[in-house]
């Protein structure tokens, strides 16, 4: 996993979805605010903000991501050529049209949001590939006479113009739609994503993946995608008066089944907090609930540990298989309102987060289902992984108690000595 984490491709891709959250979390805030407008009126209308925010995402990634690879690929001279040639390439991909005189350019501005995420993801990783190989080569080797800003405009002549030539040659000269080509050509991992056992699998993996301290980060490159996507079409199949039917989104995770983070670990710091008789596990249970309650578990997951501990592992499998599927169940068959508006806002207290994803009470009582769940599985494991601590402690006692003991032993058996001498 490290070395997956660690390679340059990959965590270009990660560095630029990371990039872009901040812009996604003003999108998030927006939406709260349109929600609240339904209540008071006279809240301004912000939905201009979260569309020059979330609404135009994939454009940002198209840029951050051929911009952090060569970072990455340590090219540092040409990470703003290339993030300039990526969201060019982008423009094109999109499949602009002009008008007869050539005076005005229209875009659909749909394709600049989350439907466009894996067009962005091809369109950067193109640009990285093409703008990495010749890095290699200068028009000016071994020449100190020029300044390096005019060596890097030279330099960047080559690839920047191959780059800009494929997405010509495609869209103007073929008149092929990237957008649509590429979208195709994602749409059965798309389509096995939103499935049932898509989604279980997925859920499964970054709970699989987490549970040996490695962040759901890894898998971020594919399903952030999908997330994405699924949530802009669901707005736009409720805008166009459907229902929404894509559950793999991160509200959903977030809501239903990330309950107190991943791997649903509220009930389990719960009962450590007020159940636990070892005294690290009441510790720990205790310092970490307030977080918990805002969906941070990182600190559980490595303190209590969950990672790397063969007891506590196996209900965090258990519950990344039976809590998407419920989930997945419920929405599916229409008992619960599958989200339709982008609304990252995971922190917010557990029950309060679930609610604004959906405006719908029989939301809250599904996540109550899924929490008492998920604390039942926890329970049996949370016992055993107790029972074995408070052994460990009363060990540890009676042999530091022991060994005080002894010490006073021999103290007396000097001073009887020297009594006796």
């Amino acid at each position: 996993m490290n070395k997956i984490t660690g390679n340059a491709w990959v965590a270009g891709i990660q560095d630029a979805i990371m990039g872009v959250l901040p812009l996604i979390l003003v999108g998030s805030l927006m939406t709260l605010l349109s929600l609240l407008k339904m209540v008071v009126p006279a809240i301004p209308d912000f939905t201009m903000i979260n569309n020059f925010s979330f609404g135009i995402m994939s454009l940002f990634i198209a840029f951050l991501i051929p911009y952090y690879i060569m970072q990455r690929k340590k090219v540092l001279d040409k990470t703003i050529v290339a993030g300039c040639a990526g969201a060019a390439l982008y423009l094109i991909a999109i499949f602009p049209k002009f008008s007869a005189d050539g005076a005005t350019i229209s875009f659909s501005f749909e394709r600049f949001g989350g439907v466009g995420m894996f067009v962005a993801l091809i369109a950067g990783l193109f640009t990285a590939f093409i703008m990495f190989i010749f890095s290699k080569f200068s028009f000016f080797k071994n020449n100190d006479a020029l300044p390096d800003f005019i060596v890097v405009w030279f330099d960047s002549l080559i690839p920047v113009t191959l780059i800009l030539l494929v997405g010509w040659l495609f869209t103007f000269q073929l008149n092929m739609d990237l957008f649509t080509l590429i979208n195709a050509l994602f749409k059965p991992l798309t389509a096995s994503a939103q499935s049932f056992w898509g989604f279980v699998f997925f859920t499964f993996l970054g709970f699989f993946f987490y549970s040996f301290g490695v962040s759901a980060w890894v898998l971020y490159p594919i399903l952030y995608g999908v997330w994405v996507q699924g949530i802009q079409q669901n707005a736009n199949l409720v805008a166009a008066g459907h229902a929404a039917t894509n559950i793999n989104t991160m509200e959903v995770a977030a809501g239903w089944i990330n309950l107190g983070g991943m791997g649903a670990t509220f009930g389990l710091v719960f009962m450590m907090a007020f159940m636990a008789k070892s005294k690290r596990l009441r510790v720990i249970g205790g310092t970490v609930l307030v977080p918990t309650i805002f969906n941070i578990n990182e600190p559980t997951i490595f303190g209590a540990p969950v990672a790397f501990n063969p007891i506590m592992m196996i209900p965090m499998w258990i519950n990344g298989i039976i809590l998407p599927a419920i989930t997945w169940l419920a929405m599916h068959f229409g008992m619960v309102t599958i989200p339709d508006k982008m609304n990252q806002m995971w922190y917010l207290p557990i029950g309060a987060s679930t609610y604004i994803f959906n405006l719908d009470l029989r939301g809250i009582l599904l996540m109550v289902l899924n929490l008492i769940i998920a604390t039942l599985v926890w329970y049996p494991f949370f016992r055993v992984y107790d029972h074995q601590l408070v052994e460990k402690e009363a060990a540890k006692a009676l042999a530091k108690k022991s060994k005080k003991t002894n010490k006073h032993v021999a103290t007396s058996d000097n001073d009887l000595e020297e009594v006796t001498q």
